[in-house]
């Protein structure tokens, strides 16, 4: 097991929703932008980091049927399935590292709001970009931590983010829609400052 995943597992085997800072009752600002591409309810859709986010409770509401979360701990899918009951098999759910993982299908919406940022180095972020790149054929939904957030979660190292800094990275493969900066208020009350940012897969 790498140390990454044990981390997670850990974090997810030992602490509830309301004790990590990264819980949303309602994922409201992904949920905007995903509704902003009128995507039919059959599109492919994959959430990356999704973990144990209600972001697929709300999906599953608004009719979609090809969801896909994945996440790096077992144990976070395990909590979302069980949160979902029935409706959990309506999903299907990937336990991997974003890093190892090998897509067999190309995606209509990739969302992420809680893996890109960990990736610090340059060549983590080329592998992600460069993956992202050959698995959507439709729009990438990222939310990062801006430079006026956070620098660590979890007890990790994070890489900050600008709207021109983001752009950049996806920019071969991708053109900007828009992008936004908000709040994030934590379980704790404290504020941490994100990044939102969506675009469009170049097309030919």
């Amino acid at each position: 097991m790498s140390e990454s995943k044990r981390h997670w597992e850990k974090v997810y085997t030992e602490k509830q929703p309301h004790e990590v800072s990264w819980t949303q009752d309602v994922p409201q600002t992904s949920l905007n932008f995903i509704r902003e591409f009128n995507l039919p309810k059959t599109a492919s859709i994959i959430d990356i980091g999704g973990g144990d986010s209600k972001l697929v409770d709300f999906l599953l509401d608004d009719g979609y049927q090809n969801i896909t979360v994945l996440d790096i701990s077992e144990q976070a899918l395990l909590r979302a399935q069980a949160r979902l009951g029935d409706r959990a098999k309506r999903v299907t759910w990937i336990a991997s590292d974003i890093l190892d993982f090998v897509p067999k299908q190309q995606y209509d919406l990739w969302h992420d709001r809680a893996a890109f940022h960990f990736l610090t180095g340059p060549d983590e972020v080329m592998q992600y970009t460069t993956l992202a790149a050959s698995s959507v054929k439709g729009y990438l939904t990222i939310g990062t931590f801006s430079h006026d957030g956070p620098k660590k979660c979890s007890g990790l190292e994070i890489k900050q983010y600008n709207e021109a800094e983001l752009q950049d990275e996806l920019s071969k493969a991708f053109t900007k829609v828009r992008c936004i900066v908000e709040n994030h208020t934590t379980p704790f009350g404290t504020q941490q400052n994100f990044l939102f940012c969506s675009f469009k897969a170049n097309v030919g």
